[in-house]
């Protein structure tokens, strides 16, 4: 099972329901299950629950990725995975600016990229528009991510920079904005917006959304 896989089947399902398809992502990922614990019990494999999990996280960051890749790009920004500026050695000169312009600054003890999953920004200035953090469920990332807002804030080069959260909210954190479970808190107050990819029934806020609403909230900073 591959990303690939995974693309293949959601453009099955954007043939079907068009731009909604990102509300089909949990289900999109329930039939890769299926497929990923058939070829791991081929090879032999007989707990399949722990490597399924970690091929969820790591590939729904991508399979996001690859949905709004192209709309970003069409509003003349790049996105790179966070992955690649923490890991990758000798980057271009143009993201090295991106990583050293993304830094929070910790004194004594260095300066140390955010945990991110995604980059958004401008190409020419090199200027960074939004970063965003991409769970299965909340409780996974998202005192971090508000964590990150917070220190992104304390300094003039970096307080611009817009945080979001993107989930699938399967244990449904979100559904409810009164009273508040303390992930739907820290998206209200220490994010810049999280955006649901589901079909199910939540009440929405000025920071709580559909993730169709995500490319509208971008163009609004821009």
């Amino acid at each position: 099972m591959t990303i690939e896989n995974l693309i293949q089947i959601y453009e099955i399902k954007k043939q079907k329901y068009g731009e909604q398809a990102y509300k089909y992502i949990s289900e999109i990922f329930d039939k890769a299950k299926q497929i990923h614990k058939e070829f791991a019990l081929q090879r032999g494999l007989t707990d399949t629950e722990q490597s399924w999990r970690a091929f969820k996280g790591k590939n729904l960051e991508k399979l996001i990725e690859y949905i709004i890749v192209d709309s970003v790009r069409n509003l003349g920004l790049e996105i790179i995975n966070g992955n690649k500026l923490e890991k990758s050695k000798n980057l271009p000169k143009n993201l090295e600016i991106i990583k050293r312009n993304l830094c929070v600054d910790y004194g004594e003890f260095g300066m140390h990229l955010p945990d991110v999953d995604m980059v958004i920004f401008e190409p020419k200035k090199c200027k960074i528009i939004a970063v965003l953090s991409s769970k299965v469920t909340l409780r996974e990332r998202i005192a971090q991510t508000g964590y990150w807002k917070l220190k992104l804030l304390e300094s003039a080069l970096t307080k611009h920079i817009k945080v979001f959260f993107i989930t699938l909210d399967e244990d449904e954190t979100l559904s409810f904005a009164r009273p508040a479970k303390k992930g739907r808190a820290i998206c209200e107050v220490d994010t810049d917006g999280c955006y649901i990819l589901s079909n199910a029934h939540f009440e929405s806020s000025d920071k709580v959304k559909l993730f169709c609403d995500f490319l509208d909230d971008l163009k609004k900073i821009l």
